[in-house]
């Protein structure tokens, strides 16, 4: 068992380590994307920033050996007209993806927006060009990111294409970066941190569902320790600690002990049952071999009436000790209709030599299902009671309650007094006029006869003193 809780606490602890670590891991990849597309988004908007703050200056008519460009190291910036020659460009800005980039070619960057009035009649043409009007600059903005060379460093950056056209109608597009180098710092710092974290909180997380769960099995290692000396014992009075705690355990301790309680109690009245057999047999079967060796030795002496009678009695008491067995081993009745009216007409018929005669009174057309030679010995029983107690008169009915059939035996004797009214459905139990041995029976009547009711589905009790009412569920 030791093991076994050992086992639970692992698997506990390696199954909140593995969800943690897929929820960590999760959450963590989640973040770093964030952050990356933050950070990315970030550069973009500075280099954006950049390229519209010199496309502004174009869209002005500086001119372009006088634009105020970022510093290289920042902001590298190419300025390009439409045939890809080189306008303007940052400071130790050498290259940019792959391909140089030189100084302005002469004459383009001095010239400013307006080369030649020659040039007047073709802006004209190009005033539409892209949507956009001498000195306006373009609202649709690229980005891209690619490799730059900054005075012998070349690095990552994030580009922003932006185009303007100066006074003049020519177009010019500029290009404008952000280094990449800080959000793929940050993102790496942040990885880093995950990396190193990551494995302690599981170790923690680990630790702290091992201790938990260990803590929250005590109670129940308790409980076996005390279910295997309660084994080890027999002694079925002892119970196993119940944990202060109102939780799944300590429902469990208590259902643990109400089991052994109903186990106690079944044992006990086992045993009872036993012992009572054992007495009820004894009697007939130490007056049957008294006689018979009185006959042995004085063969004019045998009571042969007084064996017979014994021989009976032990018979009967055989038969009712077997079917309480069958009915403790949980048999089950079968489910065939049985017509109460039919067979309280016939058992009643059968009944010829009786103290008192039976009269039956009304008999409502019921069904029931179950086995018919079990009620029939529940009706007999019945009659067999009343027998013993009527003064003049005993008399049964079959009525119907609804969804129940409902049989009544009832009598004119003293009745059952209130207290005693569950007691006498108890094996082995007679009441203080009944005890003689030559009057009742051995105590198994009613109570064969309750336990055959409540194995039909039904109830056997008594009302109104002398009235036992047998009720059943009506078939179909």
């Amino acid at each position: 068992m030791g093991r076994a809780l050992g086992s639970v606490r692992a698997r506990a602890a390696a199954g909140a380590t593995v969800v943690v670590a897929l929820a960590l891991i999760a959450a963590g990849t989640a973040v770093l994307l964030v952050l990356r597309s933050t950070l990315q988004d970030q550069a973009g908007l500075q280099a954006e920033v950049a390229a519209r703050e010199v496309a502004s200056q174009i869209a002005t008519g500086t001119a372009y050996g006088n634009l105020d460009l970022p510093d290289g190291d920042e902001h590298p910036v190419v300025v390009a007209d439409d045939d890809g020659r080189v306008l303007a460009v940052g400071e130790d800005v050498r290259a940019v993806d792959g391909k140089p980039v030189g100084r302005a070619q002469q004459g383009a960057g001095s010239a400013g927006p307006g080369r030649s009035g020659d040039d007047e009649g073709g802006d004209d043409d190009d005033d539409d060009v892209g949507g956009l009007r001498p000195g306006e600059v373009d609202e649709d903005v690229r980005y891209r990111d690619v490799t730059a060379d900054v005075d012998g460093t070349v690095a990552d950056y994030r580009f922003a294409v932006v185009e303007a056209k100066d006074t003049r109608g020519e177009k010019a597009t500029v290009r404008a970066g952000s280094a990449l180098a800080p959000e793929r710092n940050a993102v790496g710092s942040v990885r880093t941190a995950m990396l190193i974290g990551l494995p302690l909180l599981l170790v923690v997380v680990a630790g702290v569902t091992w201790l938990v769960t260990r803590r929250a099995l005590r109670p129940v290692e308790g409980i076996r320790g005390e279910m295997a000396a309660i084994t080890a014992s027999t002694d079925l009075s002892r119970r196993v600690p119940v944990p202060s705690s109102r939780d799944e355990i300590g429902r469990l301790a208590r259902t643990t002990n109400e089991t052994l309680a109903a186990l106690e109690s079944s044992v006990e009245r086992q045993r009872r049952f036993v012992a009572d057999a054992s007495h009820e047999l004894r009697s007939p079967i130490a007056s049957l071999r008294t006689q018979l060796e009185v006959g042995v030795a004085h063969p004019e002496l045998l009571d042969v009436p007084g064996a017979v009678e014994d021989t009976v009695r032990l018979q009967r008491l055989a038969a009712d000790l077997l079917l309480l067995a069958r009915l403790d081993a949980g048999e089950r009745p079968a489910q065939a209709r049985v017509d109460l009216a039919a067979m309280v007409r016939e058992e009643s018929s059968q009944r010829v030599g009786d103290r008192v005669p039976v009269r039956v009174g009304e008999l409502a057309g019921v069904e029931v299902a179950g086995a018919r030679g079990q009620l029939a010995r529940v009706l007999g029983n019945l009659l067999d009671n009343a027998q013993r107690h009527a003064a003049s008169s005993v008399r049964v009915a079959v009525v119907r309650q609804g969804e129940w059939a409902v049989l009544r035996v009832d009598d004119d004797g003293p009745g059952v007094p209130t207290g005693e009214r569950e007691r006498i459905f108890e094996r082995f139990v007679r009441l203080d006029d009944a005890r003689a041995r030559d009057d009742g029976g051995a105590g198994l009547g009613l109570a064969i006869a309750r336990d055959v009711a409540v194995r039909h589905g039904g109830s056997l009790a008594v009302r109104e003193g002398s009235v036992f009412e047998l009720r059943l569920p009506v078939a179909g």
